[in-house]
Protein backbone atom coordinates (compact mmCIF):
# COMPACT_ATOMS: atom_id res chain seq x y z
CA UNK A 1 0.00 0.00 0.00
CA UNK A 2 1.40 3.34 -1.03
CA UNK A 3 1.50 6.01 1.57
CA UNK A 4 2.30 9.68 1.68
CA UNK A 5 4.25 10.93 4.62
CA UNK A 6 2.05 12.58 7.16
CA UNK A 7 -1.16 11.63 5.33
CA UNK A 8 -4.02 10.68 7.67
CA UNK A 9 -5.57 8.37 5.04
CA UNK A 10 -4.39 4.80 5.60
CA UNK A 11 -6.72 3.12 3.09
CA UNK A 12 -8.11 5.03 0.11
CA UNK A 13 -11.49 4.37 -1.48
CA UNK A 14 -10.09 1.89 -3.99
CA UNK A 15 -7.89 -0.08 -1.56
CA UNK A 16 -8.67 -3.23 0.44
CA UNK A 17 -7.99 -3.15 4.19
CA UNK A 18 -7.79 -6.36 6.25
CA UNK A 19 -11.19 -8.03 6.62
CA UNK A 20 -11.13 -7.85 10.41
CA UNK A 21 -10.62 -4.07 10.22
CA UNK A 22 -13.45 -3.72 7.68
CA UNK A 23 -15.76 -5.75 9.91
CA UNK A 24 -14.80 -3.77 13.01
CA UNK A 25 -15.42 -0.38 11.39
CA UNK A 26 -18.62 -1.63 9.78
CA UNK A 27 -19.91 -2.82 13.15
CA UNK A 28 -18.89 0.45 14.78
CA UNK A 29 -20.84 2.61 12.33
CA UNK A 30 -23.82 0.27 12.05
CA UNK A 31 -24.20 -0.21 15.80
CA UNK A 32 -24.05 3.48 16.61
CA UNK A 33 -26.34 4.54 13.78
CA UNK A 34 -29.07 1.94 13.95
CA UNK A 35 -30.61 3.49 17.06
CA UNK A 36 -31.47 6.67 15.12
CA UNK A 37 -32.73 4.62 12.18
CA UNK A 38 -35.03 2.67 14.49
CA UNK A 39 -36.23 5.53 16.70
CA UNK A 40 -37.31 7.91 13.90
CA UNK A 41 -40.08 5.71 12.42
CA UNK A 42 -41.12 4.62 15.92
CA UNK A 43 -41.54 8.28 16.98
CA UNK A 44 -43.42 9.16 13.79
CA UNK A 45 -45.88 6.27 13.91
CA UNK A 46 -46.58 6.64 17.62
CA UNK A 47 -47.09 10.41 17.37
CA UNK A 48 -49.35 9.97 14.34
CA UNK A 49 -51.52 7.40 16.08
CA UNK A 50 -50.37 4.31 14.16
CA UNK A 51 -50.61 0.76 15.51
CA UNK A 52 -47.84 -1.14 17.29
CA UNK A 53 -47.84 -3.74 14.50
CA UNK A 54 -47.23 -1.01 11.96
CA UNK A 55 -44.38 0.42 14.09
CA UNK A 56 -42.61 -2.96 13.98
CA UNK A 57 -43.10 -3.13 10.20
CA UNK A 58 -41.92 0.47 9.63
CA UNK A 59 -38.80 -0.10 11.75
CA UNK A 60 -38.00 -3.30 9.84
CA UNK A 61 -38.46 -1.51 6.52
CA UNK A 62 -36.30 1.44 7.57
CA UNK A 63 -33.36 -0.79 8.57
CA UNK A 64 -33.76 -2.89 5.41
CA UNK A 65 -33.80 0.16 3.10
CA UNK A 66 -30.85 1.70 4.94
CA UNK A 67 -28.81 -1.46 4.37
CA UNK A 68 -29.62 -1.64 0.65
CA UNK A 69 -28.91 2.02 -0.04
CA UNK A 70 -25.69 2.08 2.00
CA UNK A 71 -24.38 -0.74 -0.18
CA UNK A 72 -25.53 1.09 -3.34
CA UNK A 73 -23.72 4.26 -2.21
CA UNK A 74 -20.49 2.29 -1.76
CA UNK A 75 -20.46 0.11 -4.89
CA UNK A 76 -22.13 2.61 -7.30
CA UNK A 77 -24.59 0.86 -9.60
CA UNK A 78 -24.33 2.64 -12.94
CA UNK A 79 -25.00 6.31 -12.21
CA UNK A 80 -26.60 5.56 -8.84
CA UNK A 81 -24.38 5.80 -5.77
CA UNK A 82 -21.38 7.93 -4.82
CA UNK A 83 -18.77 5.18 -4.79
CA UNK A 84 -17.76 6.24 -1.26
CA UNK A 85 -18.63 5.25 2.31
CA UNK A 86 -21.87 7.17 2.85
CA UNK A 87 -24.07 5.65 5.51
CA UNK A 88 -27.82 5.90 4.85
CA UNK A 89 -30.55 6.08 7.47
CA UNK A 90 -33.93 7.56 8.34
CA UNK A 91 -34.08 11.35 8.26
CA UNK A 92 -35.16 13.34 11.30
CA UNK A 93 -35.90 16.34 9.06
CA UNK A 94 -39.09 14.58 7.91
CA UNK A 95 -40.46 13.88 11.39
CA UNK A 96 -42.90 16.81 11.60
CA UNK A 97 -44.33 16.31 8.09
CA UNK A 98 -44.45 12.51 8.47
CA UNK A 99 -46.34 12.75 11.77
CA UNK A 100 -48.87 15.11 10.16
CA UNK A 101 -49.28 12.78 7.16
CA UNK A 102 -49.92 9.72 9.34
CA UNK A 103 -52.31 11.65 11.59
CA UNK A 104 -54.33 13.20 8.72
CA UNK A 105 -54.31 10.42 6.13
CA UNK A 106 -52.72 7.37 7.69
CA UNK A 107 -49.59 5.47 6.62
CA UNK A 108 -50.90 5.19 3.04
CA UNK A 109 -50.76 8.98 2.61
CA UNK A 110 -47.21 9.04 3.99
CA UNK A 111 -46.16 6.34 1.51
CA UNK A 112 -47.65 8.27 -1.41
CA UNK A 113 -45.96 11.53 -0.41
CA UNK A 114 -42.56 9.87 0.04
CA UNK A 115 -42.68 8.10 -3.34
CA UNK A 116 -43.62 11.29 -5.19
CA UNK A 117 -41.01 13.37 -3.34
CA UNK A 118 -38.30 10.89 -4.40
CA UNK A 119 -38.92 11.79 -8.04
CA UNK A 120 -37.73 15.34 -7.33
CA UNK A 121 -34.42 13.93 -6.07
CA UNK A 122 -33.87 12.06 -9.32
CA UNK A 123 -34.50 15.25 -11.30
CA UNK A 124 -32.19 17.19 -8.96
CA UNK A 125 -29.42 14.60 -9.43
CA UNK A 126 -29.77 14.50 -13.22
CA UNK A 127 -29.75 18.29 -13.57
CA UNK A 128 -27.22 19.22 -10.91
CA UNK A 129 -25.40 21.38 -13.47
CA UNK A 130 -28.35 23.80 -13.33
CA UNK A 131 -27.60 24.48 -9.67
CA UNK A 132 -23.80 24.73 -9.91
CA UNK A 133 -23.70 28.50 -9.34
CA UNK A 134 -25.69 28.33 -6.09
CA UNK A 135 -24.52 24.98 -4.68
CA UNK A 136 -21.04 26.38 -4.11
CA UNK A 137 -18.49 25.22 -1.50
CA UNK A 138 -19.70 28.15 0.61
CA UNK A 139 -23.22 26.69 0.66
CA UNK A 140 -22.27 23.04 1.08
CA UNK A 141 -19.64 23.83 3.72
CA UNK A 142 -22.10 25.96 5.68
CA UNK A 143 -24.67 23.15 5.64
CA UNK A 144 -22.01 20.74 6.95
CA UNK A 145 -21.13 23.20 9.75
CA UNK A 146 -24.81 23.52 10.68
CA UNK A 147 -25.39 19.77 11.03
CA UNK A 148 -23.68 19.67 14.48
CA UNK A 149 -25.52 22.84 15.49
CA UNK A 150 -28.81 21.12 14.65
CA UNK A 151 -28.07 17.68 16.08
CA UNK A 152 -25.89 18.36 19.14
CA UNK A 153 -28.76 19.68 21.32
CA UNK A 154 -30.46 16.29 20.84
CA UNK A 155 -27.17 14.46 21.47
CA UNK A 156 -26.51 16.38 24.68
CA UNK A 157 -29.93 15.29 25.96
CA UNK A 158 -28.74 11.67 25.67
CA UNK A 159 -26.30 12.29 28.53
CA UNK A 160 -29.23 12.37 30.97
CA UNK A 161 -31.17 9.43 29.52
CA UNK A 162 -30.76 7.00 32.42
CA UNK A 163 -33.39 5.15 34.48
CA UNK A 164 -34.81 6.77 37.58
CA UNK A 165 -32.95 5.87 40.74
CA UNK A 166 -29.58 5.61 38.96
CA UNK A 167 -26.60 6.89 40.93
CA UNK A 168 -26.06 10.62 40.23
CA UNK A 169 -22.48 10.04 39.09
CA UNK A 170 -23.33 7.21 36.67
CA UNK A 171 -24.18 9.24 33.57
CA UNK A 172 -21.29 11.74 33.88
CA UNK A 173 -18.74 9.00 34.58
CA UNK A 174 -19.86 6.90 31.58
CA UNK A 175 -19.92 9.91 29.23
CA UNK A 176 -16.57 11.31 30.37
CA UNK A 177 -14.91 7.86 30.24
CA UNK A 178 -16.15 7.23 26.70
CA UNK A 179 -15.11 10.71 25.59
CA UNK A 180 -11.67 10.40 27.24
CA UNK A 181 -10.94 6.99 25.70
CA UNK A 182 -11.92 8.04 22.16
CA UNK A 183 -10.13 11.39 22.19
CA UNK A 184 -7.10 9.99 24.03
CA UNK A 185 -6.59 7.24 21.47
CA UNK A 186 -7.25 9.63 18.57
CA UNK A 187 -4.72 12.18 19.89
CA UNK A 188 -1.96 9.90 21.12
CA UNK A 189 -2.23 6.48 19.48
CA UNK A 190 -0.55 5.54 16.22
CA UNK A 191 -1.05 2.80 13.69
CA UNK A 192 -3.78 0.20 14.07
CA UNK A 193 -4.81 1.29 17.59
CA UNK A 194 -6.04 4.65 16.29
CA UNK A 195 -8.38 2.85 13.88
CA UNK A 196 -10.10 1.07 16.76
CA UNK A 197 -10.31 4.12 19.04
CA UNK A 198 -14.08 4.77 18.67
CA UNK A 199 -14.94 1.08 19.16
CA UNK A 200 -12.72 0.82 22.23
CA UNK A 201 -14.30 3.98 23.63
CA UNK A 202 -17.85 2.66 23.23
CA UNK A 203 -16.98 -0.79 24.63
CA UNK A 204 -15.12 0.79 27.57
CA UNK A 205 -17.99 3.20 28.27
CA UNK A 206 -20.53 0.34 28.10
CA UNK A 207 -18.51 -1.78 30.54
CA UNK A 208 -18.45 1.10 33.03
CA UNK A 209 -22.16 1.61 32.43
CA UNK A 210 -22.77 -2.07 33.24
CA UNK A 211 -21.12 -1.55 36.64
CA UNK A 212 -23.73 1.13 37.36
CA UNK A 213 -26.54 -1.06 36.04
CA UNK A 214 -27.15 1.13 32.98
CA UNK A 215 -26.62 -1.49 30.28
CA UNK A 216 -30.03 -3.03 29.49
CA UNK A 217 -29.35 -6.80 29.57
CA UNK A 218 -33.11 -7.51 29.95
CA UNK A 219 -33.78 -6.08 26.47
CA UNK A 220 -31.27 -8.53 25.00
CA UNK A 221 -32.66 -11.50 26.93
CA UNK A 222 -36.24 -10.83 25.79
CA UNK A 223 -35.40 -10.38 22.10
CA UNK A 224 -35.68 -13.29 19.69
CA UNK A 225 -32.79 -14.61 17.65
CA UNK A 226 -34.16 -14.54 14.10
CA UNK A 227 -37.50 -13.36 12.82
CA UNK A 228 -39.50 -11.28 10.36
CA UNK A 229 -42.33 -8.95 11.34
CA UNK A 230 -45.93 -9.46 10.25
CA UNK A 231 -46.66 -7.88 6.86
CA UNK A 232 -48.47 -4.59 7.57
CA UNK A 233 -47.97 -2.87 4.22
CA UNK A 234 -50.13 0.30 4.12
CA UNK A 235 -50.53 0.61 0.35
CA UNK A 236 -50.99 4.03 -1.28
CA UNK A 237 -53.53 6.80 -0.90
CA UNK A 238 -54.39 7.79 -4.48
CA UNK A 239 -57.33 10.00 -3.56
CA UNK A 240 -55.13 13.11 -3.70
CA UNK A 241 -57.34 14.97 -1.28
CA UNK A 242 -56.77 18.21 0.63
CA UNK A 243 -54.31 16.57 3.05
CA UNK A 244 -52.12 15.47 0.12
CA UNK A 245 -52.04 18.90 -1.54
CA UNK A 246 -51.49 20.62 1.78
CA UNK A 247 -48.43 18.52 2.62
CA UNK A 248 -46.95 18.04 -0.86
CA UNK A 249 -45.15 21.43 -1.13
CA UNK A 250 -43.65 21.06 2.34
CA UNK A 251 -42.34 17.52 1.79
CA UNK A 252 -40.85 18.52 -1.59
CA UNK A 253 -39.07 21.46 0.05
CA UNK A 254 -37.70 19.26 2.85
CA UNK A 255 -36.68 16.66 0.25
CA UNK A 256 -34.69 19.24 -1.71
CA UNK A 257 -33.07 20.55 1.47
CA UNK A 258 -32.16 16.94 2.30
CA UNK A 259 -30.69 16.60 -1.19
CA UNK A 260 -28.51 19.65 -0.48
CA UNK A 261 -27.31 17.93 2.71
CA UNK A 262 -26.47 14.87 0.60
CA UNK A 263 -24.53 17.11 -1.80
CA UNK A 264 -22.61 18.49 1.19
CA UNK A 265 -21.93 15.02 2.60
CA UNK A 266 -20.76 13.66 -0.75
CA UNK A 267 -18.40 16.62 -1.21
CA UNK A 268 -17.06 16.18 2.33
CA UNK A 269 -16.47 12.42 2.04
CA UNK A 270 -14.39 13.00 -1.10
CA UNK A 271 -12.22 15.48 0.83
CA UNK A 272 -11.26 12.87 3.45
CA UNK A 273 -11.01 9.74 1.28
CA UNK A 274 -7.83 10.38 -0.73
CA UNK A 275 -4.20 10.93 0.27
CA UNK A 276 -3.58 13.53 -2.41
CA UNK A 277 -6.06 16.44 -2.70
CA UNK A 278 -8.45 15.94 -5.60
CA UNK A 279 -11.01 18.08 -7.33
CA UNK A 280 -14.57 17.23 -6.31
CA UNK A 281 -16.07 14.73 -8.76
CA UNK A 282 -19.62 15.96 -9.22
CA UNK A 283 -20.53 12.73 -10.99
CA UNK A 284 -20.10 11.08 -7.60
CA UNK A 285 -22.23 13.84 -6.06
CA UNK A 286 -24.96 13.21 -8.64
CA UNK A 287 -24.74 9.50 -7.86
CA UNK A 288 -25.09 10.15 -4.13
CA UNK A 289 -28.25 12.23 -4.64
CA UNK A 290 -29.66 9.60 -7.01
CA UNK A 291 -29.03 6.89 -4.38
CA UNK A 292 -30.77 9.13 -1.85
CA UNK A 293 -33.73 9.20 -4.25
CA UNK A 294 -33.66 5.40 -4.48
CA UNK A 295 -33.74 5.27 -0.68
CA UNK A 296 -36.80 7.51 -0.53
CA UNK A 297 -38.49 5.57 -3.31
CA UNK A 298 -37.93 2.26 -1.50
CA UNK A 299 -39.02 3.83 1.81
CA UNK A 300 -42.29 4.92 0.22
CA UNK A 301 -42.84 1.54 -1.43
CA UNK A 302 -42.26 -0.23 1.88
CA UNK A 303 -44.33 2.31 3.82
CA UNK A 304 -41.79 3.88 6.16
CA UNK A 305 -40.24 7.33 6.68
CA UNK A 306 -37.73 8.77 4.15
CA UNK A 307 -34.00 8.32 4.55
CA UNK A 308 -30.88 10.34 3.81
CA UNK A 309 -27.09 10.25 4.17
CA UNK A 310 -25.69 10.20 7.70
CA UNK A 311 -22.68 12.44 8.24
CA UNK A 312 -21.17 10.17 10.91
CA UNK A 313 -19.45 8.10 8.23
CA UNK A 314 -17.47 11.20 7.18
CA UNK A 315 -16.22 11.83 10.70
CA UNK A 316 -15.29 8.18 11.25
CA UNK A 317 -13.39 8.18 7.95
CA UNK A 318 -11.54 11.33 9.04
CA UNK A 319 -10.79 9.88 12.48
CA UNK A 320 -9.65 6.40 11.40
CA UNK A 321 -8.19 7.16 7.97
CA UNK A 322 -10.05 4.21 6.42
CA UNK A 323 -12.12 5.22 3.38
CA UNK A 324 -12.32 1.86 1.57
CA UNK A 325 -15.61 1.07 -0.15
CA UNK A 326 -15.63 -2.34 1.50
CA UNK A 327 -16.45 -0.62 4.81
CA UNK A 328 -19.66 0.77 3.27
CA UNK A 329 -20.58 -2.68 1.97
CA UNK A 330 -19.96 -4.14 5.44
CA UNK A 331 -22.21 -1.52 7.07
CA UNK A 332 -25.02 -2.31 4.62
CA UNK A 333 -24.74 -6.06 5.15
CA UNK A 334 -24.80 -5.61 8.94
CA UNK A 335 -27.96 -3.49 8.61
CA UNK A 336 -29.60 -6.24 6.54
CA UNK A 337 -28.65 -8.84 9.16
CA UNK A 338 -29.90 -6.66 12.01
CA UNK A 339 -33.26 -6.31 10.24
CA UNK A 340 -33.86 -10.07 10.67
CA UNK A 341 -31.83 -10.52 13.89
CA UNK A 342 -33.79 -8.95 16.76
CA UNK A 343 -31.28 -9.97 19.43
CA UNK A 344 -28.47 -8.21 17.59
CA UNK A 345 -30.66 -5.11 17.32
CA UNK A 346 -31.26 -5.32 21.06
CA UNK A 347 -27.51 -5.37 21.78
CA UNK A 348 -27.20 -2.11 19.87
CA UNK A 349 -30.20 -0.43 21.43
CA UNK A 350 -29.01 -1.43 24.91
CA UNK A 351 -25.97 0.89 24.67
CA UNK A 352 -26.67 3.60 27.28
CA UNK A 353 -27.47 7.13 26.16
CA UNK A 354 -24.43 8.77 27.85
CA UNK A 355 -22.05 6.42 26.02
CA UNK A 356 -23.65 6.93 22.59
CA UNK A 357 -23.90 10.69 23.24
CA UNK A 358 -20.18 11.03 24.03
CA UNK A 359 -19.25 9.09 20.89
CA UNK A 360 -21.49 11.19 18.64
CA UNK A 361 -20.21 14.43 20.20
CA UNK A 362 -16.68 13.63 19.03
CA UNK A 363 -17.87 12.75 15.52
CA UNK A 364 -19.98 15.88 15.15
CA UNK A 365 -17.12 18.07 16.37
CA UNK A 366 -14.93 16.61 13.61
CA UNK A 367 -17.71 17.14 11.10
CA UNK A 368 -17.85 20.84 11.96
CA UNK A 369 -14.11 21.12 11.25
CA UNK A 370 -14.60 19.41 7.87
CA UNK A 371 -17.22 22.05 6.98
CA UNK A 372 -14.83 24.82 8.02
CA UNK A 373 -12.12 23.30 5.83
CA UNK A 374 -14.42 23.22 2.80
CA UNK A 375 -15.32 26.92 3.03
CA UNK A 376 -11.77 28.08 3.85
CA UNK A 377 -10.26 26.20 0.91
CA UNK A 378 -12.61 27.96 -1.54
CA UNK A 379 -10.60 31.19 -1.93
CA UNK A 380 -12.56 32.84 0.87
CA UNK A 381 -13.32 36.52 0.19
CA UNK A 382 -15.67 39.16 1.62
CA UNK A 383 -18.70 38.07 -0.45
CA UNK A 384 -18.31 34.42 0.47
CA UNK A 385 -17.68 35.43 4.07
CA UNK A 386 -21.05 37.23 4.15
CA UNK A 387 -22.84 34.15 2.78
CA UNK A 388 -21.16 31.81 5.27
CA UNK A 389 -21.31 34.02 8.36
CA UNK A 390 -24.89 35.23 7.94
CA UNK A 391 -26.22 31.79 7.00
CA UNK A 392 -24.46 30.04 9.88
CA UNK A 393 -25.81 32.42 12.51
CA UNK A 394 -29.28 32.53 10.96
CA UNK A 395 -29.36 28.73 11.16
CA UNK A 396 -28.14 28.83 14.76
CA UNK A 397 -30.76 31.43 15.69
CA UNK A 398 -33.65 29.47 14.18
CA UNK A 399 -32.41 26.23 15.73
CA UNK A 400 -32.62 27.74 19.22
CA UNK A 401 -35.93 29.53 18.59
CA UNK A 402 -34.42 33.00 18.85
CA UNK A 403 -35.66 34.48 15.55
CA UNK A 404 -39.38 35.37 15.41
CA UNK A 405 -40.50 32.05 16.94
CA UNK A 406 -44.15 33.15 17.02
CA UNK A 407 -44.10 33.58 13.22
CA UNK A 408 -42.00 30.60 12.16
CA UNK A 409 -43.12 27.86 14.56
CA UNK A 410 -46.01 26.73 12.34
CA UNK A 411 -44.56 27.61 8.93
CA UNK A 412 -44.47 24.50 6.67
CA UNK A 413 -44.81 22.16 9.61
CA UNK A 414 -42.06 23.86 11.58
CA UNK A 415 -39.58 23.66 8.71
CA UNK A 416 -37.55 26.68 9.85
CA UNK A 417 -37.15 25.36 13.37
CA UNK A 418 -34.43 23.13 11.98
CA UNK A 419 -31.15 25.08 11.93
CA UNK A 420 -29.64 23.18 9.02
CA UNK A 421 -32.74 23.79 6.90
CA UNK A 422 -33.03 27.49 7.80
CA UNK A 423 -29.31 28.18 7.38
CA UNK A 424 -29.11 26.13 4.18
CA UNK A 425 -32.02 28.02 2.64
CA UNK A 426 -30.42 31.33 3.70
CA UNK A 427 -27.11 30.31 2.08
CA UNK A 428 -28.94 29.30 -1.11
CA UNK A 429 -30.84 32.59 -1.30
CA UNK A 430 -27.71 34.67 -0.66
CA UNK A 431 -25.75 32.73 -3.30
CA UNK A 432 -28.62 33.15 -5.74
CA UNK A 433 -28.77 36.88 -5.01
CA UNK A 434 -25.03 37.16 -5.56
CA UNK A 435 -25.36 35.35 -8.90
CA UNK A 436 -28.27 37.52 -10.05
CA UNK A 437 -26.46 40.76 -9.19
CA UNK A 438 -23.34 39.88 -11.17
CA UNK A 439 -22.66 41.82 -14.36
CA UNK A 440 -24.58 40.19 -17.19
CA UNK A 441 -22.21 37.81 -19.00
CA UNK A 442 -21.69 37.40 -22.74
CA UNK A 443 -22.01 33.97 -24.31
CA UNK A 444 -21.05 32.17 -27.52
CA UNK A 445 -21.73 28.58 -28.61
CA UNK A 446 -19.87 26.60 -31.25
CA UNK A 447 -18.44 23.20 -32.15
CA UNK A 448 -15.52 22.12 -29.98
CA UNK A 449 -12.59 21.98 -32.40
CA UNK A 450 -9.50 23.98 -33.27
CA UNK A 451 -11.24 25.47 -36.31
CA UNK A 452 -13.48 27.44 -33.94
CA UNK A 453 -10.53 28.88 -32.02
CA UNK A 454 -10.27 32.07 -34.11
CA UNK A 455 -13.96 32.86 -33.53
CA UNK A 456 -13.64 32.23 -29.78
CA UNK A 457 -10.53 34.43 -29.46
CA UNK A 458 -12.19 37.22 -31.42
CA UNK A 459 -15.12 36.94 -29.00
CA UNK A 460 -12.66 37.31 -26.07
CA UNK A 461 -10.94 40.37 -27.57
CA UNK A 462 -14.30 41.99 -28.30
CA UNK A 463 -15.33 41.37 -24.68
CA UNK A 464 -12.14 43.03 -23.40
CA UNK A 465 -12.69 46.05 -25.69
CA UNK A 466 -16.38 46.48 -24.79
CA UNK A 467 -15.70 46.21 -21.04
CA UNK A 468 -12.96 48.86 -21.22
CA UNK A 469 -10.09 46.49 -20.34
CA UNK A 470 -6.55 47.02 -21.58
CA UNK A 471 -4.61 45.00 -24.18
CA UNK A 472 -2.85 42.99 -21.48
CA UNK A 473 -6.14 41.35 -20.45
CA UNK A 474 -7.05 40.75 -24.11
CA UNK A 475 -3.77 38.87 -24.65
CA UNK A 476 -4.34 36.78 -21.51
CA UNK A 477 -7.87 35.94 -22.62
CA UNK A 478 -6.46 34.88 -26.00
CA UNK A 479 -3.99 32.53 -24.33
CA UNK A 480 -6.49 31.17 -21.78
CA UNK A 481 -9.07 30.41 -24.47
CA UNK A 482 -6.50 28.72 -26.72
CA UNK A 483 -5.05 26.47 -24.02
CA UNK A 484 -8.42 25.54 -22.47
CA UNK A 485 -9.93 24.67 -25.84
CA UNK A 486 -6.88 22.56 -26.65
CA UNK A 487 -7.16 20.69 -23.34
CA UNK A 488 -10.91 20.10 -23.73
CA UNK A 489 -10.35 18.69 -27.21
CA UNK A 490 -7.75 16.30 -25.78
CA UNK A 491 -10.16 14.97 -23.12
CA UNK A 492 -11.56 11.57 -24.15
CA UNK A 493 -15.32 11.67 -24.69
CA UNK A 494 -18.02 11.78 -27.32
CA UNK A 495 -17.14 13.35 -30.68
CA UNK A 496 -18.20 15.81 -32.04
CA UNK A 497 -18.83 17.95 -28.99
CA UNK A 498 -20.45 21.35 -28.50
CA UNK A 499 -18.79 24.12 -26.53
CA UNK A 500 -20.43 27.04 -24.76
CA UNK A 501 -18.16 29.88 -23.60
CA UNK A 502 -19.45 32.51 -21.18
CA UNK A 503 -17.41 35.59 -20.28
CA UNK A 504 -18.10 38.06 -17.48
CA UNK A 505 -16.11 40.85 -15.89
CA UNK A 506 -14.75 40.45 -12.36
CA UNK A 507 -12.83 43.32 -10.74
CA UNK A 508 -10.08 44.22 -13.21
CA UNK A 509 -10.10 40.78 -14.84
CA UNK A 510 -12.58 38.28 -16.26
CA UNK A 511 -14.11 34.87 -15.59
CA UNK A 512 -14.39 32.39 -18.45
CA UNK A 513 -16.77 29.45 -18.16
CA UNK A 514 -16.41 26.65 -20.70
CA UNK A 515 -19.22 24.08 -20.87
CA UNK A 516 -18.62 21.02 -23.06
CA UNK A 517 -19.77 17.44 -23.33
CA UNK A 518 -18.13 15.28 -20.64
CA UNK A 519 -14.64 13.81 -20.74
CA UNK A 520 -12.79 11.56 -18.27
CA UNK A 521 -9.72 13.35 -16.88
CA UNK A 522 -9.95 16.28 -14.51
CA UNK A 523 -7.80 19.32 -15.38
CA UNK A 524 -7.47 20.38 -11.72
CA UNK A 525 -6.02 16.99 -10.81
CA UNK A 526 -3.69 17.11 -13.81
CA UNK A 527 -2.46 20.55 -12.71
CA UNK A 528 -1.81 19.28 -9.18
CA UNK A 529 0.32 16.46 -10.55
CA UNK A 530 1.97 18.89 -12.96
CA UNK A 531 3.22 21.03 -10.07
CA UNK A 532 5.02 18.00 -8.61
CA UNK A 533 7.12 17.01 -11.63
CA UNK A 534 9.41 18.53 -14.19
CA UNK A 535 8.16 19.63 -17.57
CA UNK A 536 8.26 17.19 -20.46
CA UNK A 537 8.79 19.29 -23.61
CA UNK A 538 7.47 16.45 -25.80
CA UNK A 539 4.03 16.37 -24.11
CA UNK A 540 1.80 18.93 -25.85
CA UNK A 541 -0.97 18.51 -23.29
CA UNK A 542 1.44 19.24 -20.45
CA UNK A 543 2.68 22.36 -22.21
CA UNK A 544 -0.91 23.60 -22.50
CA UNK A 545 -1.49 22.94 -18.80
CA UNK A 546 1.60 24.92 -17.85
CA UNK A 547 0.65 27.82 -20.12
CA UNK A 548 -2.87 27.87 -18.67
CA UNK A 549 -1.42 27.96 -15.16
CA UNK A 550 0.66 30.99 -16.09
CA UNK A 551 -2.12 33.10 -17.63
CA UNK A 552 -4.87 32.28 -15.09
CA UNK A 553 -5.27 33.00 -11.40
CA UNK A 554 -7.41 29.89 -10.82
CA UNK A 555 -8.85 26.95 -12.78
CA UNK A 556 -11.78 24.83 -11.59
CA UNK A 557 -12.98 21.77 -13.49
CA UNK A 558 -16.38 20.38 -12.44
CA UNK A 559 -17.28 17.05 -14.01
CA UNK A 560 -20.93 16.02 -14.31
CA UNK A 561 -22.58 13.18 -16.20
CA UNK A 562 -23.97 15.62 -18.75
CA UNK A 563 -21.24 18.26 -18.98
CA UNK A 564 -17.68 19.37 -18.26
CA UNK A 565 -17.63 22.85 -16.70
CA UNK A 566 -14.22 24.55 -16.64
CA UNK A 567 -14.05 27.96 -14.91
CA UNK A 568 -10.92 30.03 -15.56
CA UNK A 569 -10.22 33.30 -13.77
CA UNK A 570 -7.90 35.73 -15.55
CA UNK A 571 -6.63 38.74 -13.66
CA UNK A 572 -6.14 42.09 -15.34
CA UNK A 573 -3.39 43.10 -12.89
CA UNK A 574 0.25 42.17 -13.50
CA UNK A 575 1.83 39.72 -11.08
CA UNK A 576 -1.44 38.12 -9.92
CA UNK A 577 -1.69 35.26 -12.39
CA UNK A 578 -0.02 31.93 -12.20
CA UNK A 579 -0.01 28.95 -9.85
CA UNK A 580 3.61 27.94 -9.80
Amino acid sequence: MASDAGSPVRYQVDERPPRLLVLGLGLQLAILSVAGIVLTPAIVIRAGGGSEQYIVWAVFGAVLVSGITTIVQAVRVGRIGAGYVLLMGTSGAFIAISVTAVAEGGPALLATLVVISSLFQFVFAARLTWFRRVLTPSVTGTVIMLIPVTVLPIIFEMFDKVPEGTHAAAAPVCAVATFAIITGISLRARGVLRLWGPVIGVVGGSLIAALFGLYDFDRIAQAGWIGLPDLVWPGFDLGFGPAFWGLMPAIVLVTLVGAIETVSDSVAIQKVSWRRPRAVDFRAVQGAVAADGVGNLLSGLVGTVPNTTYSTSISVTEMTGVAARSVGVAIGIIFLLLAVFPKGMAVVLAIPGPVAGAYLTVLLALLFVIGVRIVVNDDLDVRKGVVIGVSFWVGTGFQHGLIFPELTADFAGGLLQNGMTAGGLCALLLSLAQTVTLVRPRRIETVLNMAALHELQAFGRDFARRSGRDDRLAHRLDAAIEETVHLLIELPGQVPRRLSLTLRAENSGAVLEFIAAPGERNLEDLMTVLGEKRADPTDAGEVSLRLLRNVSSSVRHQQYHDADVVTVRVSGRPGTSGHA
